[in-house]
């Protein structure tokens, strides 16, 4: 009798193979009609094998990393190697403000819990603080925080869970809450002959310099995205004794909703040196140092499958590039994108530097106080010798000028059209080609998705520019230097590169920069030059104002001093033609997929509607770019 091997998760293949098998038996006859008894027991057969091998599947899929659904299961699998997912993050909000009273304590002590409300959106959220801050009373006046040293406030709502230590119990401290931002989590520990709240512990995320007198705990996510607070075995840690109160404050906030707030009110409490509740004379007025920002979301399952066996990889050591970007996304979660550079790939070289450019999730820029908190984290991972620095994000944006031929007879309205082809290209835009440190721009899968919005389209001619926004220095002497990491295309009669408008020292007429390339067409000289309306020529106001380096994609200007510029925060942007249509973001280059400043162009397919049928007047689209002289 041979052997049936069931390699199918489908019902009816698994029906079809069992009555094969049964056919081999010779024990069995008569059964091979859909109206015999024995085919219904053949179907229940069939059935419960299904079932049980897709179950069997999905049990298999739960058990590995990489193929886990389930956020149980995820995060379970990520716990195995010692990761724990990012929480929520509560937006952070740098204030500072005085109280006026008449109290005669020396000191002034800020309760945890609510200090001030704030408003975005006509929405109010509360921002709170999770362990007491005291300050010394000068002349009736506390003051808490300082413009160098602010007062940060987290949005969310303070709670406090407490537990009592049972050691004839196999105990859980498990915190009822969803949505806490772990990091504002605080520990206190009671021992019977310890006062208040009792002895302080520190969260730690690794067994590292921990012994069994280390006051510490660890946290791990488990069910329905709360948080399970654990505690040393007096091996690793210290061992809460029996009897002991445990008392955990923390923040439940709601995330990157809370971003935004910069004006507070007041809403704190306060006691004195010796426990008495202390009313503020004058309602404390608060100052704003830095707005509230990076808020974020509970990790991801991606990010979690990404990062935790990098994290894994990495010890909790920066030595790779690879290290860094996991470990960075650890402690700044509100990173979107991170390139690490090797001071040794610089020319000149840098020995001994790590450069970092960071991309946030909310804007393009991290503010100096979120620098400084990154690299004093990383000096607990970083090897020693080696100095880290955080540089700008510089953006390499890609922009298109395509040409959309149309099938009019099936076009009713030819602005809808063109806004479904924006929507697509701005819904391409946010692939994960795109949008990232080391991201390529892929010019045939554009072209691809264009031709596939509609089947009114019957075809496209689309050019690529690539730019960068040169940062002016106005009304300063300054040199500027700008990397595209892209070979240029080389037009002989210039006007490869391409600005807005500015204006500079000795001139009150716009001017703007462009090219002319030497004889080996490797190089160019830079000039700045103003355009003549009335004769449509080009005049030359400064003939050599810097070179340019086609093959390396390099644009470096000059001692010049800009005035001002045609475009808002003194940006000067700057326009070249690659060599290649598809873009490649180089080493610390964020590629950006610039929708808004590309130009989609409808162009009538008289061919394809039968309006001409020989061709003649087919109007025909350059794949080439124009020579005119600025970016508009």
């Amino acid at each position: 009798m041979p052997f049936a091997k069931f390699s199918n998760l489908d019902f009816d293949q698994i029906r079809t193979q069992i009555k094969d098998y049964l056919r081999a038996n010779s024990n069995f006859t008569d059964f091979d009609f859909e109206g015999s008894n024995f085919s219904v027991l053949i179907d229940t057969l069939a059935y419960n094998t299904y079932i049980t091998a897709f179950n069997s599947n999905l049990v298999v899929n739960e058990s590995f990393l990489d193929s886990a659904t389930l956020r149980e299961n995820v995060v379970s699998l990520a716990r195995n190697i010692g990761y724990v997912p990012r929480s929520k993050t509560a937006a952070r909000a740098s204030i500072l403000f005085q109280v006026q009273t008449g109290s005669s304590s020396p000191t002034l002590t800020l309760q945890p819990g609510l200090i001030c409300t704030g408003a975005q959106d006509d929405t109010s959220f509360v921002f709170s603080i999770s362990e007491q801050i005291t300050t010394v009373v000068n002349n009736g006046i506390a003051q808490f925080g300082t413009t160098d040293e602010p007062l940060d406030v987290l949005e969310g709502t303070f709670l406090t869970s407490q537990f009592v230590v049972d050691g004839s119990l196999e105990q859980r401290f498990i915190l009822e809450n969803g949505s806490i931002d772990s990091s504002s989590i605080v520990v206190y520990v009671k021992g019977s002959a310890d006062p208040g709240l009792g002895k302080q512990y520190r969260q730690v995320d690794n067994i590292v310099n921990v012994n069994s007198s280390s006051e510490t705990y660890l946290i791990q996510e488990i069910q329905d995205e709360r948080y399970e607070i654990l505690f040393g075995d007096g091996i690793f840690g210290a061992k809460v004794e029996d009897g002991a109160v445990i008392t955990v404050q923390y923040i439940v906030t709601s995330g990157i909703d809370g971003n935004g707030p910069s004006i507070f009110s007041y809403a704190g409490s306060l006691q004195d040196s010796l426990g008495n509740i202390v009313v503020p004379t004058v309602v404390p007025t608060i100052t704003t140092i830095n707005a509230a920002a990076n808020g974020g979301e509970i990790e991801t399952l991606d990010s979690i499958k990404y990062f935790a066996p990098r994290l894994y990889s990495a010890q909790y050591r920066a030595v790779t590039a690879r290290d860094y970007e996991s470990i960075i996304q650890s402690i700044y979660p509100n990173t979107e994108s991170v390139s690490v550079v090797g001071g040794e790939e610089l020319s000149p070289p840098e020995f001994g530097t790590v450069f970092i450019t960071i991309k946030p999730k909310n804007g393009e820029f991290v503010s100096d106080f979120d620098k400084g908190n990154i690299l004093s984290k990383l000096k607990s991972y970083s090897l020693t010798g080696i100095n880290q620095k955080i540089v700008d994000l510089q953006v390499l944006y890609v922009e298109v000028d395509s040409f959309i031929y149309y099938n009019s007879s099936q076009v009713a309205n030819v602005n809808d059209l063109k806004s479904k082809i924006t929507t697509s290209l701005t819904t391409y835009s946010s692939s994960s080609d795109l949008n990232k440190f080391g991201g390529r721009f892929k010019y045939s899968k554009v072209l691809n998705v264009i031709d596939n919005i509609d089947k009114s389209i019957t075809s496209n001619i689309t050019r690529i520019k690539i730019r960068r926004n040169l940062n002016a220095l106005v009304n300063q002497f300054a040199q500027y230097e700008l990397c595209f990491g892209n070979k240029f295309n080389v037009k002989p009669e210039g006007l490869n590169i391409k600005s807005t408008g500015f204006r500079i020292q000795g001139t009150t007429d716009t001017v703007f920069i462009t090219d002319t390339p030497n004889t080996d067409k490797l190089t160019g000289i830079i000039s700045i030059v103003k355009k003549d309306e009335a004769t449509n020529t080009n005049i030359v106001v400064v003939k050599s104002a810097g070179t340019v380096d086609y093959v390396k994609g390099e644009v470096n200007l000059t001692t010049i001093n800009i005035v001002s510029t045609d475009k808002p925060n003194n940006i000067v942007e700057v326009q070249a033609f690659p060599d290649s249509n598809d873009v490649i973001g180089l080493q610390d280059l964020y590629l950006e997929f610039n929708i808004p400043n590309s130009t989609i162009n409808m162009v009538k397919d008289t061919i394809t509607s039968g309006e001409q049928i020989s061709g003649v007047g087919y109007r025909v689209t350059s794949s080439y770019a124009n020579g005119e002289l600025t970016r508009t």
